[in-house]
């Protein structure tokens, strides 16, 4: 097991060596994306919602309650996103993930060390968020803090069987399908922008049982503080499971593509 630990490292470092040399080209979705989004949604689009009243959103400006969401949905387009063309480059155009199954690396653990530059990525991109979150004045108070994780968690939970998926695709054409039919319906329609009550009651089990409901709901409940243990438990639970889904099922579509 740690000789394990020690291989998805290794893997780790090659991650981290090709982003040295490529950050500068994730400026825009790091920063300047939520700069845009906090900026035009919230303060500019805020303004007409909060003229309104805002009995509906908990008494909070549309700011504060519309940033906690994004912060969640940025992390699920970060874990999608990192997990669907780089991988399919890497086994199918690169092949640098055919070259590490040439080395004592198992195909387990190049999709561990994968996983684990994701996670530091989604670390990076959601703190940066979490920052402009503050400059914007969107911050009630440090507690915040512990939407960092959740929303880490909620971008891993996408990530994961993304990946698992990802590996055992031999053209991006699926991948447009994800991006157009998963991803943008599940930003517009899981609470990010207004809560989920709003929706026709047919369509609100739908939002439940998404992953993205989930992440909103927790970043949320923790930045505005009305977040209820039993509700923790139930949506950190749920994001735990899709998660831990995700991995198993990778460590085998990696086996299957990558075993030598």
């Amino acid at each position: 097991m740690a000789a394990s630990g020690v291989l998805a490292v290794r893997e780790l470092r090659f991650w981290l060596t090709d982003y040295r040399r490529t950050w500068r080209g994730t400026i825009y979705s790091s920063v300047i994306n939520p700069m845009l989004y906090l900026g035009a949604m919230g303060v500019g689009l805020g303004t007409l919602v909060d003229k309104h009243g805002t009995a509906h959103l908990g008494g909070v400006s549309y700011l504060t309650f519309l940033a906690p969401g994004l912060l969640a949905a940025a992390a699920m387009q970060s874990g999608i996103g990192q997990c669907s063309y780089p991988i399919l480059g890497s086994v199918k155009w690169n092949r640098n993930y055919q070259a590490a199954a040439a080395s004592p690396l198992r195909p387990g653990d190049i999709f561990h060390g994968h996983q684990l530059f994701v996670t530091m990525r989604l670390l990076m991109n959601c703190g940066i968020f979490l920052a402009v979150m503050a400059a914007f004045g969107a911050v009630r108070s440090p507690a915040v803090i512990f939407a960092l994780p959740a929303a880490m968690l909620t971008g891993l939970a996408f990530a994961a069987p993304v990946e698992a998926w990802a590996i055992t695709q031999n053209s991006d054409r699926g991948f447009s399908v994800v991006f157009r039919f998963v991803m943008i319906p599940l930003f517009l329609f899981s609470g990010t922008f207004f809560p989920v009550t709003q929706l026709p009651a047919w369509l609100r089990p739908v939002a439940y049982a998404t992953p993205l409901w989930h992440g909103v709901a927790l970043c949320r409940g923790i930045s505005l503080g009305t977040l209820t243990v039993g509700d923790a438990f139930l949506h950190t639970g749920y994001l735990v499971v899709v998660t831990v889904a995700g991995l198993v099922v990778g460590q085998r579509t990696y086996r299957r593509r990558l075993h030598a």
